[in-house]
């Protein structure tokens, strides 16, 4: 449905344009992402529009456009990255392949003022993810910033009001970003705030009355805040109508199964408890390809389902705390995204599945549920809890899952979480946790040769989950796990610690 007012963000398939609706959505005004080839006649209503970024080259043979009456629509237009350089493709400038690639931090300079870097200082560093460059500006543009490789940065044409930004200040790592996104807004746009959590909790309420009218729901929960809160958010629609199901996959962290349970019960909501532990461990057995795990334990969720559902029901649908991140990484809706790993309620989900998918949160990223969840009254410590996977301890595990190493795993990260705590460190980071391969070395055990696993530890800093930086622990900290790990865990005989960003790494390994 096309809504009245507001920015249209048309959808390249890059990784980052859910992230730019949210970034207007924060400041207060109603953002949309709609597909990139939306006609011109469902933007007129608009006070904005936005161009993604995307995967393909604008120089290609399939390059994506726009509805060329866009051009004339009237309104302001901000093309990021690949609209960026579809504004100079398309408008008379010229792109070119780079022969030097930017990915990630990069400095620019700001060469004069502008209406869309107002406020943004003479020098920054901003985040770049592109192959191609614009060469050569469109006639009546100016070029108001160039990189540190000389490469045009950002460009305007006050008079048409349309702007190109080569790289994405949607992303935190881009400084003044948001003062960007609030110049085109607000200064250029012309747009009043009104968007709010309770907004969004009011909508999703009745809408969830609307879409399931007198049908019973399943809902999914696995303990993190993603599925608690979309259970909350369905109960307080639909009542005893939802029956929550909480399946342990045996890929768990330590205590987790009797922690969840208890909070979920606390939180008032009706829950059952399947132990199918043994089931998913035979069923993964054996199998290394992390695309195939998960599409593994995606596979035994449904049948799982299926199977409660045939016994408990008649259900008509299985409510899911399926977000963003979790969509655009399995392959946006839009076919232009690209797939970076399937998620097991997303991509890796049966399509046989009998029961129709309900998922209230799938416009949302982690910080944005977690305010929901605090305006539901889910309590603190719950909503603060670090962000677990789905699959569970199968996507931290290289490789073939052995007995050992769900072990190993599954300790590690307890004693790495522990001493997080005791630091005062746990709710300033966004993950924290180990991961475990195949990879051995060779040590030292009571004065004789042992030969054990690697523990890699990993902590990262985010906001989102879309992108993330390595988080800079204490050195006694990352020593005292360590050898606490080498001396507790059976097995391990070296501890490192991981420093890769996302992009270009994951936040989980798999």
């Amino acid at each position: 449905m096309v809504t009245d007012g507001g920015i249209a963000v048309l959808d390249f398939g890059g990784q980052y344009a859910h992230l730019i609706v949210r970034r207007i959505r924060e400041l207060g005004v109603s953002a949309e992402l709609m597909p990139y080839n939306t006609p011109v006649s469902d933007l007129k209503n608009k006070d904005g529009v936005i161009l993604s970024g995307g995967p393909r080259s604008t120089l290609s043979k399939d390059a994506l456009t726009i509805d060329k009456n866009v051009w004339d629509l009237g309104r302001p237009i901000l093309g990021i990255c690949y609209g960026h350089q579809l504004i100079a493709k398309e408008l008379g400038g010229k792109v070119t392949a780079s022969k030097l690639k930017e990915y990630g931090r990069t400095k620019i300079v700001v060469l004069r003022n502008s209406r869309i870097l107002k406020g943004s200082g003479d020098r920054l560093t901003v985040w770049m993810s592109h192959g191609d460059t614009v060469k050569a500006a469109p006639p009546g543009f100016k070029e108001i910033a160039k990189s540190q490789d000389n490469a045009l940065a950002a460009m305007e044409d006050t008079d048409r009001q349309i702007f190109g930004l080569q790289f994405h200040p949607e992303v935190t790592h881009t400084q003044k970003g948001r003062r960007m996104l609030s110049n085109f807004v607000f200064d250029i746009c012309n747009c009043k705030a009104s968007w709010s959590p309770d907004d969004f909790i009011q909508k999703q309420i009745a809408e969830i009355k609307k879409v399931a009218g007198n049908d019973r729901l399943l809902c999914a929960v696995s303990g993190g805040i993603d599925s608690t809160t979309a259970a909350v958010l369905t109960a307080r629609a639909l009542g005893d109508r939802l029956q929550c199901l909480f399946v342990n996959h045996g890929l768990l962290r330590a205590g987790e199964a009797e922690s969840v349970l208890s909070m979920l019960k606390k939180l008032g909501l009706n829950v059952a408890y399947v132990d199918a532990s043994d089931r998913f461990l035979a069923s993964v057995r054996g199998v290394e390809d992390p695309e195939e795990k998960r599409r593994i334990i995606g596979k035994e969720f449904a049948e799982v389902f299926k199977e409660f559902s045939k016994r408990n029901g008649p259900f008509q649908w299985l409510v899911q705390g399926t977000l963003y991140p979790d969509i655009i990484e399995s392959g946006s809706p839009n076919i232009h995204a690209a797939r970076i790993k399937s998620h097991h309620n997303v991509a890796a989900l049966p399509t046989d599945i009998p029961l129709k998918v309900l998922e209230p949160l799938k416009d949302l990223y982690k910080d944005q549920v977690r305010i929901i969840a605090l305006k539901l009254g889910i309590p603190q410590e719950f909503v603060k809890r670090h962000p677990f996977p789905g699959p569970g301890l199968a996507v931290r595990i290289m490789g073939r899952i052995t007995r050992d190493k769900l072990e190993i795993c599954r300790k590690a990260s307890y004693i790495f979480e522990q001493e997080l705590k005791r630091s005062n460190l746990y709710y300033k980071i966004w993950q924290g946790f180990a991961i475990v391969g195949d990879d051995k070395a060779v040590g030292v055990s009571g004065d004789q040769r042992s030969y054990g696993h690697i523990v890699i530890l990993k902590a990262v800093k985010s906001e989102d989950g879309m992108t993330a930086e390595w988080a800079k622990l204490p050195y006694s900290l990352l020593e005292r796990v360590s050898r606490r790990i080498t001396n507790e865990v059976k097995g391990v005989s070296m501890v490192a610690y991981g420093i890769s960003d996302k992009p270009p790494a994951t936040i989980e390994p798999q």
